[in-house]
Protein backbone atom coordinates (compact mmCIF):
# COMPACT_ATOMS: atom_id res chain seq x y z
CA UNK A 1 0.00 0.00 0.00
CA UNK A 2 1.38 3.41 -0.96
CA UNK A 3 2.32 6.00 1.66
CA UNK A 4 -0.40 8.32 0.34
CA UNK A 5 -3.08 5.63 0.58
CA UNK A 6 -1.86 4.58 4.02
CA UNK A 7 -2.11 8.18 5.22
CA UNK A 8 -5.58 8.53 3.67
CA UNK A 9 -6.81 5.37 5.38
CA UNK A 10 -5.29 6.44 8.69
CA UNK A 11 -7.26 9.68 8.53
CA UNK A 12 -10.43 7.75 7.67
CA UNK A 13 -10.00 5.41 10.62
CA UNK A 14 -9.27 8.21 13.07
CA UNK A 15 -12.35 10.14 11.93
CA UNK A 16 -14.46 7.00 12.14
CA UNK A 17 -13.27 6.36 15.71
CA UNK A 18 -14.49 9.88 16.53
CA UNK A 19 -17.96 9.02 15.18
CA UNK A 20 -17.54 10.95 11.93
CA UNK A 21 -20.49 9.79 9.82
CA UNK A 22 -19.05 11.19 6.61
CA UNK A 23 -15.94 8.99 7.05
CA UNK A 24 -18.20 5.99 7.54
CA UNK A 25 -20.12 6.91 4.38
CA UNK A 26 -16.89 7.14 2.38
CA UNK A 27 -15.82 3.68 3.57
CA UNK A 28 -19.26 2.27 2.81
CA UNK A 29 -19.30 3.82 -0.68
CA UNK A 30 -15.81 2.61 -1.51
CA UNK A 31 -16.21 -0.99 -0.41
CA UNK A 32 -19.84 -2.10 -0.09
CA UNK A 33 -20.46 -3.38 -3.63
CA UNK A 34 -17.13 -5.18 -3.83
CA UNK A 35 -17.58 -6.82 -0.45
CA UNK A 36 -20.98 -8.15 -1.48
CA UNK A 37 -19.42 -9.65 -4.60
CA UNK A 38 -16.63 -11.12 -2.48
CA UNK A 39 -19.09 -12.68 -0.04
CA UNK A 40 -21.03 -14.13 -2.97
CA UNK A 41 -17.97 -16.24 -3.81
CA UNK A 42 -18.74 -18.12 -0.59
CA UNK A 43 -22.52 -18.02 -0.30
CA UNK A 44 -23.65 -18.09 -3.94
CA UNK A 45 -26.65 -16.19 -2.61
CA UNK A 46 -26.85 -12.43 -3.33
CA UNK A 47 -29.43 -11.72 -0.60
CA UNK A 48 -27.38 -13.51 2.05
CA UNK A 49 -24.20 -11.76 0.90
CA UNK A 50 -25.83 -8.32 1.21
CA UNK A 51 -27.09 -9.17 4.67
CA UNK A 52 -23.68 -10.40 5.82
CA UNK A 53 -21.87 -7.32 4.50
CA UNK A 54 -24.45 -5.04 6.10
CA UNK A 55 -23.83 -6.84 9.40
CA UNK A 56 -20.11 -6.18 9.03
CA UNK A 57 -20.72 -2.46 8.51
CA UNK A 58 -23.11 -2.32 11.46
CA UNK A 59 -20.43 -3.89 13.66
CA UNK A 60 -17.85 -1.50 12.23
CA UNK A 61 -19.96 1.46 13.34
CA UNK A 62 -20.94 -0.03 16.71
CA UNK A 63 -17.31 -0.81 17.58
CA UNK A 64 -15.79 2.32 16.02
CA UNK A 65 -14.42 3.79 19.25
CA UNK A 66 -12.26 0.71 19.96
CA UNK A 67 -11.38 -0.03 16.36
CA UNK A 68 -7.87 -1.41 15.89
CA UNK A 69 -6.71 -1.97 12.32
CA UNK A 70 -3.18 -3.27 11.81
CA UNK A 71 -3.10 -3.39 8.02
CA UNK A 72 -5.66 -1.46 5.95
CA UNK A 73 -9.40 -0.83 5.95
CA UNK A 74 -9.70 -2.99 2.84
CA UNK A 75 -7.94 -5.95 4.49
CA UNK A 76 -9.91 -5.50 7.69
CA UNK A 77 -13.23 -5.51 5.86
CA UNK A 78 -12.30 -8.40 3.58
CA UNK A 79 -11.30 -10.54 6.56
CA UNK A 80 -14.46 -9.57 8.43
CA UNK A 81 -16.69 -10.43 5.47
CA UNK A 82 -14.78 -13.65 4.88
CA UNK A 83 -15.24 -14.69 8.51
CA UNK A 84 -18.96 -13.86 8.48
CA UNK A 85 -19.40 -15.76 5.22
CA UNK A 86 -17.54 -18.79 6.57
CA UNK A 87 -19.67 -18.76 9.71
CA UNK A 88 -22.76 -18.71 7.51
CA UNK A 89 -21.44 -21.65 5.48
CA UNK A 90 -20.76 -23.67 8.60
CA UNK A 91 -24.24 -23.08 9.97
CA UNK A 92 -26.26 -23.86 6.86
CA UNK A 93 -27.36 -27.22 5.58
CA UNK A 94 -25.29 -27.13 2.42
CA UNK A 95 -23.57 -30.22 1.13
CA UNK A 96 -20.19 -30.84 2.76
CA UNK A 97 -18.54 -31.43 -0.61
CA UNK A 98 -19.61 -28.00 -1.86
CA UNK A 99 -18.54 -26.32 1.38
CA UNK A 100 -15.09 -27.93 1.20
CA UNK A 101 -14.71 -26.81 -2.41
CA UNK A 102 -15.65 -23.23 -1.62
CA UNK A 103 -13.42 -23.05 1.44
CA UNK A 104 -10.50 -24.50 -0.48
CA UNK A 105 -10.72 -22.13 -3.42
CA UNK A 106 -11.94 -18.85 -1.93
CA UNK A 107 -10.37 -18.23 1.47
CA UNK A 108 -7.75 -15.48 1.52
CA UNK A 109 -4.81 -15.47 3.90
CA UNK A 110 -3.93 -12.37 5.91
CA UNK A 111 -1.23 -11.45 3.39
CA UNK A 112 -3.50 -12.02 0.39
CA UNK A 113 -6.21 -9.66 1.60
CA UNK A 114 -3.83 -6.71 1.23
CA UNK A 115 -3.23 -7.58 -2.42
CA UNK A 116 -6.79 -8.53 -3.27
CA UNK A 117 -7.92 -6.13 -5.99
CA UNK A 118 -11.23 -4.36 -5.63
CA UNK A 119 -12.83 -2.58 -8.57
CA UNK A 120 -15.95 -0.95 -7.28
CA UNK A 121 -18.44 -0.01 -9.97
CA UNK A 122 -19.72 2.85 -7.83
CA UNK A 123 -16.24 4.21 -7.21
CA UNK A 124 -15.27 4.08 -10.87
CA UNK A 125 -18.49 5.79 -11.90
CA UNK A 126 -17.97 8.53 -9.32
CA UNK A 127 -14.50 9.16 -10.74
CA UNK A 128 -15.93 9.25 -14.25
CA UNK A 129 -18.69 11.63 -13.15
CA UNK A 130 -16.19 13.97 -11.48
CA UNK A 131 -14.16 14.12 -14.69
CA UNK A 132 -17.29 15.26 -16.55
CA UNK A 133 -18.20 18.23 -14.36
CA UNK A 134 -16.48 21.65 -14.30
CA UNK A 135 -12.99 21.45 -12.80
CA UNK A 136 -13.62 24.05 -10.09
CA UNK A 137 -16.65 22.10 -8.84
CA UNK A 138 -14.86 18.75 -8.89
CA UNK A 139 -11.89 20.30 -7.09
CA UNK A 140 -13.84 21.50 -4.04
CA UNK A 141 -15.85 18.28 -3.99
CA UNK A 142 -12.68 16.17 -3.85
CA UNK A 143 -11.19 18.37 -1.14
CA UNK A 144 -14.35 18.08 0.93
CA UNK A 145 -15.12 14.38 0.46
CA UNK A 146 -11.71 12.81 -0.06
CA UNK A 147 -9.35 15.11 1.87
CA UNK A 148 -11.93 15.79 4.62
CA UNK A 149 -11.31 19.54 4.61
CA UNK A 150 -14.07 21.76 5.95
CA UNK A 151 -15.37 24.76 4.01
CA UNK A 152 -13.08 27.22 5.78
CA UNK A 153 -9.99 25.11 5.09
CA UNK A 154 -10.92 24.76 1.43
CA UNK A 155 -11.54 28.49 1.14
CA UNK A 156 -8.15 29.26 2.67
CA UNK A 157 -6.38 26.76 0.44
CA UNK A 158 -8.01 28.08 -2.75
CA UNK A 159 -7.95 31.71 -1.60
CA UNK A 160 -11.67 32.18 -2.13
CA UNK A 161 -14.54 32.95 0.23
CA UNK A 162 -16.36 30.30 2.26
CA UNK A 163 -19.54 31.26 0.40
CA UNK A 164 -17.81 30.50 -2.92
CA UNK A 165 -16.85 27.07 -1.61
CA UNK A 166 -20.44 26.40 -0.51
CA UNK A 167 -21.79 27.42 -3.90
CA UNK A 168 -19.28 25.26 -5.77
CA UNK A 169 -20.05 22.20 -3.66
CA UNK A 170 -23.77 22.71 -4.19
CA UNK A 171 -23.26 23.03 -7.93
CA UNK A 172 -21.01 19.95 -7.90
CA UNK A 173 -23.81 17.96 -6.25
CA UNK A 174 -26.30 19.21 -8.84
CA UNK A 175 -23.98 18.16 -11.66
CA UNK A 176 -23.30 14.78 -10.06
CA UNK A 177 -27.02 14.18 -9.63
CA UNK A 178 -27.37 14.16 -13.40
CA UNK A 179 -24.18 12.17 -13.98
CA UNK A 180 -25.10 9.51 -11.41
CA UNK A 181 -28.83 9.23 -12.04
CA UNK A 182 -28.43 5.49 -12.68
CA UNK A 183 -26.60 4.97 -9.37
CA UNK A 184 -29.15 5.89 -6.74
CA UNK A 185 -27.27 4.35 -3.80
CA UNK A 186 -24.16 6.39 -4.49
CA UNK A 187 -26.19 9.55 -5.08
CA UNK A 188 -27.99 9.05 -1.75
CA UNK A 189 -24.67 8.66 0.07
CA UNK A 190 -23.27 11.80 -1.52
CA UNK A 191 -26.33 13.78 -0.42
CA UNK A 192 -26.07 12.36 3.12
CA UNK A 193 -22.41 13.37 3.27
CA UNK A 194 -23.45 16.90 2.32
CA UNK A 195 -25.78 17.11 5.33
CA UNK A 196 -23.42 15.35 7.74
CA UNK A 197 -20.28 17.31 6.84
Amino acid sequence: MSVLLASYEKILVEKLKKSDKSAFSVIFTNYYADLVRFSFRFTKNPDVSEELVQDVFVKLWENRSKLFIQSSIKSYLLKSVQNRSLDWLRHTNIKQKYASSVLGNTVLSDNETENFVLHSELESNLEKALSNIPVQYAEVFRMSRFEFLNHSEIAEKLEVSVRTVEVRISKALLCLRDELKDYLVLWFLLIMQNYLS
